[in-house]
């Protein structure tokens, strides 16, 4: 199973994603945008707006809304719909089925992993708080690309990283389940294992992406990639 890596590529970072990965926070997350948006006049019902929200910046959604309504949604929209999701998140964020055990798993695997996401900071401390997932992931080795103001799929919150690991793109495995989470992780030369149950695979593909329906297939695939570059 070595495709799962670049040809000259060995395995030495796991960078998840956080929502759809971790947390199962896409749901609450996208009826939110999606209520907003039927305020300003779109008729996109909860279950289109997980399919057409998910997975992308605020600021991609405001555009968007913006292009669509032809109205204002004015410059403090991404700012008050972060504060919202917070709150939200506090009381309804909850695990990925698997996600634990796979993460206890990757820690017997003794390969680091960290966490780039499209999330703000402060969402992703009351995410994993309320899974109880804060002390697998501190702080420092936590990513934002919302608060870094370069959302995926800019590839600099991947990147930024595996610099901070000390490992090249080159050696980086991302675990993604959006097209623009699936992007950023081409664009930063990195191989990338896409979690999606159902649904189409993301137009762009390479070598080094595979796809997976369920967390509990991720340690195997992990373990074999490991065993494999120790021959």
């Amino acid at each position: 199973m070595t495709h799962a890596l670049s040809p000259s590529g060995t395995l030495r970072l796991v960078i998840f994603d956080c929502d759809g990965v971790l947390i199962d926070s896409e749901g609450p997350s996208c009826r939110l945008v999606a209520q907003v948006a039927r305020d300003h006049g779109i008729a996109v019902s909860d279950e289109e707006g997980l399919k057409r929200f998910a997975g992308k910046a605020l600021s991609e959604v405001k555009r968007e809304l913006e292009a669509e309504t032809g109205y204002d949604l004015g410059d403090d929209y991404v700012a008050i719909m972060q504060d919202r999701l917070v709150d939200l998140m506090r009381d309804e964020a909850r695990p990925i089925d698997g996600a634990a055990s796979m993460l206890a798993g990757v820690q017997a695997l003794d390969l680091p992993f960290r966490v780039g996401s499209n999330s703000s900071w402060p969402e992703m401390d009351v995410k994993f708080a309320r899974v109880g997932f804060s002390s697998l992931f501190p702080r420092h080795r936590v990513h934002s690309a919302r608060d870094m103001m370069r959302p995926k799929p800019d590839p600099h919150v991947f990147l930024l990283a595996a610099a901070e690991e000390r490992v090249d793109p080159s050696h980086c495995v991302v675990i993604e389940d959006s097209d623009t989470g699936v992007q950023a992780a081409h664009d930063a030369g990195m191989a990338c294992i896409l979690l999606r149950a159902d649904g189409p695979s993301p137009r762009q593909g390479w070598l080094g992406l595979r796809r997976i329906s369920h967390l509990d297939e991720l340690v195997p695939i992990l373990d074999h990639v490991l065993k494999e570059q120790a021959i």
